[in-house]
């Protein structure tokens, strides 16, 4: 057969190893993208995750983790693709130069991209199937589950994978092929030296930065309704992310020329030929620092938050529970709470279970707006804007109050004693849904844990009345004012019961049966609900877990492309600097000058992006501590240390990528 049959082939390839040292991390890269997606999707899909505790939630993050993924992949791809076609340019250009028509570079480009993507395809999805198992394994270690696990390969993760990246690489051609046909070789030339005029200042650029991130901000700061933070979350996400890419563009820029005005700083060898050399091609690295910032808030904020949220199980646990099992009734008669309280100690002792410290006491919860010094309705029409003063509203007796806490409280009618979780109420009267009390005491705290968190976050009020007139009082109030929407009160009867998880699990079970059970079957068909603090943590534990293992599984993705986009601009920077190192060396520049101006250039630019992620970070944790409590996460500390303790290991890696992509920018230009 005629050689020339497979010479597109061939300078493909070997365009492929001449270029190694840009081509190699692409490939990489690519592979273990596929490997990921192919995981998430082949995770998802796999049938023995509805055997795992909170199954079902770990199946729907997993799924749409797969689509973030997905969507990266497109993202990263196109914007990596985009550091190798600047590399190619110049050669692109010669190539067209020396004979080489158009439709032949676009030939010999859709040969190296089949190639990029049979190689990527094939090692990517070798390694996801070798890995499926282990991932699998290592979500069942995090449940704490035993479940028999059979190897299995999900075809329809398979063809997915296959698809989705077909396309990509489709669409990364068509986009290589529109660069160079519309540009003649001088045009391809210039652009691979683009970069070379020095940048304006644009201050109308970088004061628009400062406002952006000052909204972003203030909104971290001010908004203290969970609600609402979890509302304008993205909105807050999107200031910031602009305002960062203003920040670095023009900010940047005026930064270096700062430098350059100081002349006690700049006209220092190392100093001077880093931060001209920086100046001139900032315009097109800017871009790649911004990214480089915000990849690594993303990374910090997701691995601390979901870390938080899975160590914090237990705490989560305990606010939604005041006693291992809680059985709760809407119908709070006397009857039917002697009927639960009865029927449940029956069946405990036939069940041979040993309970201590039991208690019980009616609540009626309630959303209400602060607004002066009285708690009105209309919670359920409240703006955005009024969500900051969104309070959830408990009502007890003083006899349940005393029973609970061993307090004895003295109300007159129209007299209330007030506990909160955080600061007291102003004032010695308060107005609640229309009705004005006197305020007889406050005093700080959840006694006994009988706030029961709903899991808004919102500051909490728990009003004790003098009476069981002045509760239906209040219950009769909130119905007129929401309607269809008003709250129920709840009977909540609780108790310790001796033994571990196992017993606590059973326990409800055998207690639900008997009570809430239809009558025929052994029930006694009572309006209850039984739950056990077990059981609650076994659900927690298949949703934290689930979210823990995405935010660990897309932030080694996100900290992959970090790496990598790092080593590009190194890469990128050591080939334009090449030139000029070459020229300083002929006019006398000693070996040890040039690597104390490279050190000096990559230090003064390289971990900005860090400091903007550490300023992100500690801006936007008073506004994550309010999206957690939504979780019932309230341990703030736990959430500190798991945040401190992230940024501490992304700092030490990143200083390991620092040192890495040093010794290759210095590699290039010695």
């Amino acid at each position: 057969m005629n050689n020339k049959t497979f010479f597109y082939q061939k300078l493909a390839v070997s365009n492929i190893r001449k270029n190694g040292r840009v081509y190699f991390p692409y490939l990489l890269t690519c592979a273990i993208t596929v490997a990921m997606y192919f995981i998430m999707f082949s995770l998802s899909d796999n049938p023995g995750i509805d055997q795992v505790i909170g199954g079902s939630h770990v199946r729907y993050a997993l799924s749409m983790a797969s689509k973030v993924v997905g969507m990266f992949a497109v993202i990263f791809l196109f914007y990596t693709n985009s550091f190798l076609m600047k590399q190619r340019k110049r050669e692109l250009a010669l190539y067209n130069i020396l004979g080489m028509e158009k439709w032949h570079l676009g030939k010999m480009l859709f040969w190296e991209t089949v190639c990029v993507g049979i190689v990527t395809l094939v090692f990517g999805l070798v390694m996801g199937m070798l890995l499926n198992k282990l991932m699998f394994l290592l979500v069942l270690r995090m449940f704490d589950s035993q479940v028999p696990l059979a190897f299995s390969l999900s075809g329809k993760a398979f063809w997915s994978t296959c698809f989705l990246f077909t396309v990509i690489f489709l669409l990364i051609l068509l986009n290589s092929v529109r660069q160079i046909q519309f540009k003649s070789p001088m045009e391809l030339l210039r652009e691979g030296n683009a970069g070379e005029k020095e940048p304006k200042t644009r201050w109308i650029t970088a004061f628009l930065g400062i406002v952006f991130l000052g909204i972003g901000y203030y909104m971290a700061v001010a908004i203290k309704n969970p609600v609402a933070a979890l509302a304008l979350f993205f909105v807050a996400v999107f200031f910031v992310i602009i305002g960062t890419y203003c920040i670095f563009t023009a900010g940047s820029i005026a930064f270096l020329k700062f430098l350059r005005s100081r002349k006690g700083y700049y006209y220092k060898a190392n100093h001077f030929i880093s931060v001209s050399g920086m100046l001139y091609r900032m315009r097109q690295n800017a871009v790649g620092l911004a990214n480089i910032c915000v990849l690594s808030t993303m990374v910090l904020v997701m691995v601390s938050s979901t870390l938080s949220l899975y160590m914090g199980i237990d705490d989560i646990v305990k606010t939604q529970h005041f006693r291992d099992i809680q059985i709760v009734s809407e119908d709070y008669s006397e009857e039917n709470r002697g009927q639960i309280q009865e029927r449940a100690k029956m069946v405990l002792g036939e069940e041979g279970y040993s309970f201590s410290e039991e208690a019980d006491y009616t609540l009626l919860g309630f959303a209400a707006l602060e607004r002066g010094g009285s708690l009105e309705g209309g919670a359920g029409d409240a703006s955005i804007l009024e969500m900051n003063s969104l309070r959830e509203i408990y009502v007890i007796t003083s006899e349940d109050y005393e029973r609970l806490t061993g307090e004895k409280l003295e109300l007159s009618e129209g007299e209330i004693f007030l506990r909160n979780t955080e600061k007291g109420f102003p004032g010695n009267k308060l107005t609640v849904m229309g009705r004005e009390y006197a305020i007889a005491g406050q005093k700080k705290g959840n006694p006994n844990g009988i706030i029961k968190s709903a899991g808004s976050g919102t500051r909490n009020y728990l009003l004790v009345v003098s009476g069981k007139e002045e509760f239906e009082e209040l219950n009769r109030l909130q119905r007129e004012i929401y309607g269809q929407h008003a709250s129920v009160p709840e009977f909540i009867y609780g108790f310790n019961l001796g033994g571990g998880s196992e017993s606590q699990l059973m326990a409800a079970e055998a207690l639900f049966h008997r009570l809430a059970g239809n009558p025929e079957d052994g029930g006694a068909g009572l309006p209850v609900s039984v739950s056990s603090m077990a059981g609650a943590k076994e659900d927690s534990v298949g949703l934290f877990g689930g979210l823990f293992f995405i935010g660990v599984f897309l932030g080694i993705l996100f900290l992959m492309a970090t790496v990598l986009i790092i080593y590009y601009k190194q890469l990128s920077e050591g080939y334009d600097d090449a030139g000029r190192f070459n020229v300083m060396k002929k006019v006398g520049m000693s070996g040890r000058e040039i690597r104390r101006s490279i050190h000096s250039q990559v230090l003064t630019v390289f971990f900005l992006p860090l400091l903007g992620a550490g300023i992100h970070v500690a801006f936007a944790f008073p506004y994550l501590t309010r999206v957690l409590s939504l979780f019932c996460m309230y341990n703030v500390p736990l959430f500190a240390i798991c945040t401190a303790g992230v940024m501490a290991a992304f700092a030490l890696f990143y200083l390991a990528v620092y040192r890495l992509t040093e010794r290759v920018y210095y590699r290039i230009v010695r």
